[in-house]
């Protein structure tokens, strides 16, 4: 199998505090050669990029939530945009719209979401989008900013998200939810054009079959990858190589897997 990148993972997470060492090891010996860290809580985001710029493979996305949305000031805005011009970070993300939980007004997350992406695209960053019982509104916010470089994370949205995205060729990224009996939408997984396909863990969470019940972690990703691969009725090899150099295009400026 060539080398394989999780493209959303939150490493970070306390649910790794007590084997971060080991579960990297387990990504490497998988043959998963780099991963995107996604930090969105900012009290641990020193703590994380630290760990990231010591440890060789990741790269660090971070932004603001939309379950934090209310916590957005211009002090904020300021530190967000002196990292993702520093160089240490590789996308903006993961933000948003989340509209089951609703941790903050509707009206504040449209804010907070519209003045991130200009931000971040003035900072040259691609985007990692949380999109959860909102599509219309972020295909509406998203076709604002056409400049943006978007990734639909852990798509599983529906028709409206789903021809927006392709008709404007943003990047779907697919977790283990396409390995779950529950999934309904294995044509969107054959639709994506091949150059828009990445895959990912979301690790703690999503665990892929036949991880499921158990924390998740980056060498998961490959389950991730072998289903993705079956429904595009390709090989896994192939499945790899696309996704990775999708990957190192978007996060790692087509540098050498």
């Amino acid at each position: 199998m060539t080398t394989l990148i999780d493209t959303h993972c939150h490493l970070g997470d306390p649910a790794f505090d007590a084997d971060r060492g080991e579960v990297v090891g387990r990504m490497r010996a998988a043959g998963v050669s780099r991963a995107l860290v996604i930090e969105s809580e900012l009290d641990r985001l020193e703590t994380t990029l630290e760990w990231v710029r010591q440890t060789d493979g990741m790269g660090l996305a971070t932004g603001c939530h939309p379950h934090d949305a209310s916590a957005w000031s211009p002090a904020m805005a300021i530190r967000l945009e002196r990292l993702w011009r520093s160089g240490d970070v590789r996308a903006a993300g993961e933000m948003g719209l989340d509209y089951h939980y609703d941790h903050a007004p509707r009206e504040v997350q449209r804010r907070v979401f519209d003045a991130q992406l200009g931000l971040a695209t003035a900072c040259g960053l691609p985007v990692v989008i949380h999109a959860r019982e909102a599509d219309a509104e972020i295909v509406e916010i998203l076709e604002d900013h056409p400049a943006a470089t978007v990734i639909l994370h852990s798509f599983s949205s529906g028709a409206v998200l789903r021809e927006a995205g392709l008709e404007h060729g943003w990047y779907f990224s697919f977790s283990g939810m396409v390995t779950f009996k529950s999934w309904r939408d294995q044509e969107t997984v054959r639709a994506v054009s091949a150059d828009r396909l990445l895959v990912e863990t979301d690790a703690p969470y999503l665990a892929p079959v036949p991880h499921r019940g158990h924390r998740n972690e980056p060498a998961h990703v490959v389950a991730v990858a072998t289903e993705v691969a079956t429904l595009r009725e390709i090989s896994l090899d192939e499945a790899c190589a696309i996704t990775s150099t999708n990957a190192m295009r978007l996060f790692w400026d087509g540098q050498p897997t």
